[in-house]
């Protein structure tokens, strides 16, 4: 099961973060104890002042090849557990997510 969803726009992405992680990267996909799938991600800034937050989301345009104004926080700006709007093609952006996570299984 994937860890995002489709919608015209672009994609949702649900994600469990750990900051202050030693680097910026994607780590694969986790399945929660309920169920749920998330992509792992891990970055350096603390969780502080939303600097996780905004690390999360340059790592993720940068990741997906899109501006990071095409990146924004649907939910869980002060939780692990995020949901990231990312605009554009939603197919592509799909591929692009399998490939970041598929060498990296739970």
């Amino acid at each position: 099961m994937d860890a995002w969803r489709y919608s015209t726009q672009g994609i949702s992405v649900a994600l469990r973060v750990t900051p202050r992680g030693g680097r910026d990267d994607i780590d694969g996909l986790e399945t929660l104890a309920n169920g749920r799938t998330v992509v792992k991600v891990r970055v350096r800034a603390i969780a502080d002042g939303g600097e996780a937050n905004r690390a999360v989301m340059e790592l993720l345009a940068k990741a997906l090849g899109v501006p990071k104004a095409k990146v924004r926080m649907l939910s869980g700006t002060t939780s692990r557990l995020k949901q990231i709007a990312v605009d554009g093609d939603p197919r592509q952006l799909g591929d692009t997510m399998r490939k970041l996570t598929a060498d990296k299984p739970d």
